[in-house]
């Protein structure tokens, strides 16, 4: 399919909505799984180009946002270690734990430092000797082999005073716990490039043959998404169901071996908890027992007790496409960018967060 390099510019937009329309007939419901496509679809607008047969609902995409309070807890917790500092990506620093966030623990004079790479987190670790730094890791198969690379590193160049607390998440097992699930009928998932170039298309294979539920990995450009609706249309409509690439610039089957290897060197799946989805078998990535002297998990005692989910909230519900954020009680009202009760407000990829900076060009 090269409806893409059909058409030019801004046309190209207008051109896709059409054929979407004269191809689809059935009522059908499309779930994204990355939080940059949820923020792409409002920030563009896409849902207002879609006839009104075909729902896009976001599903659990923001590594922030599914990462498990526990996980928040036990980050809080070695930032309350004398001597330990505590590095992670902006946006995990807001976010509430059961009684305290990662900024509150700053606030109060703890180490903890907001870095845009585990090689940051690395440098500093080379850097303060006299300091154990542990990196808060999180996110998909994307960011997972960046961790490797620096748990490797730091294990041969011995610095000893470097960890890792990994919270990190596997995509495909996600997407068969929501259609085993059974709470929402799924017609389609718009898969994410970024992750697929790193897993290849292969790994939706097991979720198309057991749901008979069609995967087309897109882009984020505005016609990307397009594209992949209309393609994820025909197969709804023709009663198929495959492993579709519109992202053909970055994605293929086999996806980048040589971080998959890196990975699975120094990462072994686990199971693991899920905000809104609980405990997904080998959903997780736990380090190796090769690689165990840069586990934070061992080398601290960060054992926490169980969690619950603050009253009122509906994140759980959100990110697993059962409800939007207007229907929660708090949003808007209670809970803000500025005052976030759940993850889904605090990240730049959540869905509660998406609704409140675009939903007056959308809707309600």
């Amino acid at each position: 399919m090269k409806y893409i390099d059909e058409y030019r510019d801004r046309d190209v937009a207008s051109a896709l909505s059409e054929k979407i329309r004269a191809v689809s007939r059935r009522r059908v419901r499309f779930m994204e799984i990355c939080g940059t496509h949820t923020m792409a679809i409002f920030r563009h607008g896409i849902r207002s180009l879609l006839p009104e047969n075909i729902e896009l609902v976001s599903g659990p995409g923001c590594p922030v946002c599914v990462t498990a309070m526990e996980e928040i807890d036990r980050a809080v917790k070695l930032a309350q270690m004398p001597g330990v500092i505590v590095t992670t990506f902006g946006d995990m620093l807001r976010v509430p734990g059961s009684s305290s966030s990662l900024k509150n623990e700053q606030a109060k004079g703890a180490m903890v430092k907001m870095v845009y790479s585990t090689v940051d987190a690395l440098k500093l670790a080379a850097d303060r000797p006299d300091r154990e730094v542990v990196f808060l890791g999180i996110g998909f198969e994307t960011t997972a082999p960046t961790v490797a690379a620096a748990i490797k590193i730091a294990h041969e160049k011995g610095h000893q005073n470097f960890s890792v607390l990994s919270a990190h998440k596997l995509l495909p097992p996600a997407m068969d716990a929501l259609l085993s699930a059974g709470e929402l009928a799924i017609d389609g998932f718009i898969c994410p490039g970024h992750v697929t170039t790193i897993i290849g298309t292969s790994s939706y294979e097991k979720v198309v043959d057991r749901y008979h539920t069609p995967c087309v990995v897109t882009g984020f450009e505005p016609v990307d998404i397009l594209e992949g609706v209309l393609m994820l249309a025909e197969q709804a409509e023709e009663g198929r169901a495959a492993v579709q690439i519109q992202y053909a610039r970055g994605a293929s089957p086999e996806g980048n071996r040589a971080a998959l290897h890196l990975m699975n060197e120094v990462f072994e799946p686990c199971d693991s908890p899920w905000r809104g989805l609980g405990i997904i078998p080998r959903s997780g990535l736990a380090i190796r027992e090769a690689y165990s002297g840069h586990d934070a998990r061992t080398r601290f005692d960060i054992d926490v007790p169980s969690t619950r989910e603050p009253a009122g909230c509906r994140c759980a519900e959100i990110l697993r496409g059962a409800a939007r954020p207007p229907e929660c009680s708090l949003f808007r009202r209670v809970c803000t960018p500025r005052t976030p009760v759940g993850p889904c407000m605090v990240s730049s990829e959540g869905t509660c967060a998406a609704y409140f900076k675009y939903h007056h060009e959308e809707g309600d």
